[in-house]
């Protein structure tokens, strides 16, 4: 059987597969070449961090961050002139820092709004946190027992006053003071004390001791209107015009008041810390500023040994001599028996006092925290102290001030 004809095959053609293969392999060199420098790109443009050497925390500011009615905030701003403004979306208030590298920052009111701020601005990769010193610095209640109005008190201790069970006192058994009972106890200040996690915090001793070493001798300014405030109350501290001190916190989002919550705050204070705390000052926010600081911590993103607490008296915890709980709170509220300015301007004083020594001296306490005899002369330091506050020594309480007189 004869098979049809069939075209011989045509010759291969290597030379044009060679350049279609060089073609693909061309492209894909190509392509892996851009990929490398799109991927490089934003490696080479990111800046390197700013490095952060002191926050100062402030928890409130009245209105504008400066030029009206002064908060915890603007005294910074306007003496330290914190110009560059850096907005946090996930956070309360933006930062604003110096060229000096102060940065300050205002939780808002209450644990919750700190706790959120503070972790959203420890984990902003825009700043190196590492050497930072962490400074709290806003007004307070404080016991006539330990410290005056207008007065300035370094913590070493810090004690939740929320987490607990709670019994309405018109409730409580008859041998009860009153209705807290520390979680997991039947009755309160039931031994031993078992703190939960975030409930007790112990800052550096040390740190504390420098900054109230540093700064015991600032003179806070006196008036006729605290001298006669102060003439109304009972206290070891009551009658003494504003000084700086040693004392610890109780931390609590519920602004309380009375004698009857003085005495259990001394007790609560002692119970958690083992009898170690002394309690001197109520605040709102600081408990959630300190678990944040904690986790930050954990995660290598800051230095627990670098944090102080500063607070400063606007008021007192319990009523004048002859007044009821209530008739004291009402006169807080309508900001006739307190001390907002003052104390406002202690914060600023003598917080200043520690910032201005840790900036002037930055290599010596980057590398350690302060913790020994402070310098006192240095030939060359950062200019942080051009413009100083003119203290409100008459005390008046302004009306956009008065409401925060309620909200230590």
């Amino acid at each position: 059987m004869r098979l049809p004809f069939l075209p011989p095959s045509p010759a291969p053609q290597p030379v044009r597969v060679c350049r279609a293969r060089s073609r693909v392999g061309l492209r894909i060199f190509r392509c892996a070449a851009l990929a490398t420098v799109l991927l490089a790109v934003p490696a080479m443009a990111r800046p390197r961090p700013i490095e952060v050497k002191v926050v100062v925390v402030a928890m409130f500011e009245v209105g504008a961050d400066t030029g009206d009615q002064p908060g915890e905030l603007q005294r910074w701003v306007e003496f330290d002139h914190l110009d560059r403004v850096y907005p946090l979306p996930a956070a309360y208030h933006a930062a604003r820092m110096n060229a000096a590298g102060e940065m300050a920052i205002v939780t808002g009111q209450g644990a919750a709004h700190a706790a959120a701020t503070i972790m959203a601005l420890g984990l902003d990769p825009r700043f190196d946190f590492s050497h930072a010193y962490w400074m709290i610095a806003g007004i307070a209640g404080a016991s006539p027992d330990r410290a005056s109005l207008g007065s300035a008190v370094w913590a070493r201790w810090v004690v939740d006053g929320n987490l607990a069970y709670e019994i309405d006192a018109r409730e409580i058994p008859s041998d009860w003071t009153i209705g807290f009972v520390p979680l997991r106890k039947s009755r309160p200040f039931e031994p031993p004390a078992v703190p939960l996690d975030g409930q007790v915090f112990a800052l550096n001793p040390d740190l504390a001791q420098w900054a109230f070493n540093l700064s015991r001798a600032t003179s806070l300014p006196d008036s006729e209107r605290l001298r006669t405030i102060r003439a109304g109350f009972d206290g070891e501290a009551a009658l003494r015009p504003p000084f700086v001190t040693l004392g610890d916190e109780l931390s609590s989002s519920t602004y309380w008041h009375g004698n009857r919550f003085d005495a259990w705050a001394n007790q609560w204070v002692r119970y958690f810390t083992g009898g170690r705390g002394e309690f001197a000052t109520t605040a709102m926010e600081d408990t959630g500023t300190l678990q944040s600081l904690q986790f930050l911590a954990r995660a290598k993103r800051v230095d627990w040994q670098r944090i102080l607490i500063l607070r400063t008296v606007s008021n007192y915890d319990r009523p004048a001599r002859g007044q009821t709980a209530a008739e004291s709170l009402e006169s807080q509220r309508a900001g006739t028996s307190g001390a907002f300015l003052p104390a406002i301007d202690s914060a600023y004083t003598v917080g200043h006092v520690v910032v201005s020594e840790l900036l002037n001296h930055w290599p010596r306490y980057r590398a350690a925290p302060g913790t020994s005899t402070p310098h006192k002369s240095s030939s060359r330091s950062v200019d942080v102290d051009r413009e100083q506050p003119t203290p409100s020594a008459n005390g008046q309480p302004q009306r956009a001030g008065r409401s925060r007189a309620l909200m230590r």
